[in-house]
């Protein structure tokens, strides 16, 4: 049964992505929006950007009017995008608003990694897997990638590195060089991104003998950001509904 809030609808989930000049990136953001839809039809989905694509967060917030909003980062860690800059960007247009936590790290992101590894055969025996991040500068970033590669650990039961194509930890090329010094037949990198672009294509080009798609539209990631939608809305005391 559809939910209510103010005017008798659901608040809008406003899911803000980082922002991409790939047109295959924006398409992979509105594919997952469109699977966040098809699981929860009654919940009024927005896209937003914090920089480059459009529309950007601001102007996405003004189209949303007096409606009331629940704001989730499409992002896979905490840092700057996640705990300043879209927030304070939020708060001041609409204080009002039900700020949701960034998707990662979380379980059901594991899930995901593990379906894109077997959609490539990956892995098999004698390979070792590292988890490819973009990165961040900022220590609580660098910790929540680390706890998404313990989350996948677990679920794949073998052990898994962490690799950055960007700030805040060891390159992926120069981890993917080690695996394979240290004996490993193959290296399989799992994308830890959302969505092709910049950061995924400097992941292709690691030497990593395999790398997967990124997350994009697989039903865990639209389940984890209804799931960040509830939580903020709990938080805030209001009813909803189960998935």
């Amino acid at each position: 049964m559809p939910d209510s809030g103010r005017e008798g609808g659901a608040p809008v989930l406003l899911a803000v992505a980082h922002g991409t000049r790939s047109a295959a990136g924006v398409a992979a953001v509105r594919a997952l929006l469109r699977r966040v839809r098809a699981l929860r039809p009654w919940v009024p989905v927005a896209e937003a950007y914090a920089e480059i694509a459009e529309p950007r967060l601001e102007d996405a917030l003004h189209a949303v009017g007096d409606r009331p909003v629940v704001p989730v980062p499409l992002l896979l860690a905490r840092g700057y995008h996640a705990l300043i800059d879209i927030p304070g960007r939020v708060e001041r247009l609409r204080p009002d608003a039900l700020p949701g936590r960034p998707l990662g790290p979380d379980g059901l992101l594991a899930d995901a990694l593990a379906a894109r590894l077997r959609a490539t055969g990956e892995p098999r025996r004698g390979d070792a897997v590292v988890l490819a991040a973009a990165g961040s500068s900022d220590p609580v970033g660098v910790a929540d990638v680390e706890a998404a590669a313990r989350l996948l650990a677990r679920r794949l039961r073998r052990p898994v590195a962490t690799g950055f194509v960007a700030a805040g930890g060891p390159p992926l090329a120069d981890v993917v060089a080690d695996l394979r010094a240290g004996g490993a037949e193959r290296v399989v990198a799992a994308s830890y991104v959302l969505a092709p672009g910049f950061f995924h294509g400097r992941m292709t080009a690691s030497g990593a003998d395999a790398v997967t798609a990124p997350l994009g539209a697989h039903d865990a990631v639209a389940r984890l950001l209804l799931r960040r939608y509830d939580q903020a809305r709990l938080s805030a005391g209001s009813a909803v509904p189960v998935l």
